[in-house]
């Protein structure tokens, strides 16, 4: 089967964002179908093609994967008229690439919804008797008007009609987080046509430690390392963790480093915090770092948070990468929203809640966990790695995604 794979943000490991794209094509490759995957430059992103672009595009083979690459570089830090331009253009291309290419089954992901645009064209404007699976990661448009980021009505509802052209138009459908199952199914979508594959836990590619020794510059050994990962963004509420950490340099506690990770719009701002509150001795910066080094350096990390700002469509409507990878790199997890990424950190025991309704919550329990045995954080993390090889592993989920996709074209072979 022959599969045009649509999905903006595409990156291999190379690159410093999420990979579930790349291996799910590699998955698909391996059980026999050929994959072209459709994607945008995006500064964190690596998508492993070198050439120069041509005319605002460039095309190669990157692990048996057919990438194609139109050059209009995506940032977080980009303000939302400027996102919406580039979801524009690179829907406006990728629809003339839906037209005119040869595929047997058309897939897009979302982040941005408008992504689903090619399928939608294919479909209701009958431009191609083709199946279309979509795939929905984030919940659109609840997001960004819980943020406040939309609040033009008008805006808001031809975001809502566009969402509800691409329920119509797909045939099956993948869903992140048993949120954007409820989505769907609001949409008055049948159950059987839902697949629920969140993101997962790379466990072949990394490999726990029983060490700490976080080798950043700037971190003194022995520090208590406690690190986020991530985009910096109107979504993260990372001023909760400048709140934290004036907290804990009040208490004196001048052996704990709150570690940031990353880029986005808001990491300008989150900086002048720190430097204005005199809190540079507590919480370092750091610009994104590939995959595969990052692997290798947040096993020698005390506590991973996943930090969200506390919307309720977050609580059950996200999947959140970096909480995967914080379970397969072995180490203890610190989540300060409520919802199932909650609910799994309580059955297992693998970290903590941090209620975000209460200004200190977040510095109690980072203090809480540095104060833990070395062995006791062990075992948490232990906890971790178990709960990611048991129900979060890559390689199965990858061949659910696999087989989903399978049943979609068989589907509609048999109509």
């Amino acid at each position: 089967m022959k599969i045009l794979y649509f999905h903006q943000h595409f990156t291999t490991r190379s690159g410093a964002t999420g990979t579930r794209s790349y291996e799910m094509a590699r998955r698909l490759i391996a059980r026999g179908h050929e994959v072209t995957i459709v994607c945008a430059s995006n500064s964190i992103a690596n998508s492993g093609i070198t050439s120069e672009f041509q005319n605002g595009v460039r095309s190669g083979m990157v692990d048996g994967i057919h990438v194609i690459e139109y050059q209009m570089t995506y940032s977080n830090k980009l303000s939302f008229p400027k996102r919406v331009m580039v979801f524009a253009r690179y829907a406006a291309r990728s629809t003339t690439l839906a037209i005119k290419l040869d595929y047997d089954l058309l897939f897009a992901t979302s982040a941005p919804l408008t992504a689903a645009i090619p399928g939608i064209a294919m479909k209701v404007f009958r431009l191609r008797k083709k199946p279309f699976v979509f795939e929905i990661r984030d919940p659109w448009p609840e997001s960004p008007k819980s943020m406040g980021i939309i609040k033009n009505p008008v805006v808001l509802g031809l975001i809502g009609f566009l969402e509800t052209l691409a329920y119509r138009a797909a045939d099956r459908y993948i869903a992140l987080s048993p949120g954007m199952v409820d989505a769907f199914t609001k949409k008055k979508v049948p159950a059987n046509l839902i697949a629920m594959i969140p993101n997962g836990s790379d466990n072949e590619m990394v490999q726990p430690s029983d060490t700490r020794n976080f080798d950043l510059e700037g971190i003194e050994p022995g520090s208590f390392v406690a690190a986020f990962t991530g985009a910096h963004g109107y979504a993260n509420g990372l001023d909760s963790l400048v709140d934290a950490a004036s907290t804990l340099q009040s208490r004196g506690l001048d052996h704990i480093r709150i570690v940031l990770i990353g880029e986005g719009a808001k990491k300008a701002a989150i900086q002048k915090r720190v430097s204005d509150e005199g809190l540079s001795n507590i919480v370092r910066f750091y610009s994104p770092i590939p995959k595969n080094r990052l692997q290798e350096l947040m096993t020698q990390a005390d506590l991973g948070l996943m930090i969200l700002d506390d919307i309720p469509c977050f609580y059950y409507g996200s999947s959140p990468n970096k909480f995967f990878d914080y379970l397969s790199y072995g180490i203890p997890v610190l989540v300060n929203h409520q919802g199932w990424v909650r609910d799994l950190i309580d059955e297992s025991g693998c970290g903590a809640f941090a209620d975000p309704k209460t200004p200190s919550s977040l510095a109690d329990q980072i203090e809480a966990i540095s104060r833990l045995s070395p062995e006791e954080r062990l075992e948490m993390g232990r906890r971790s790695r178990k709960l990611a090889e048991s129900k979060f592993d890559r390689r199965l989920l990858a061949d659910q995604f696999v087989d989903h996709i399978e049943l979609a074209n068989n589907s509609w072979s048999k109509r």
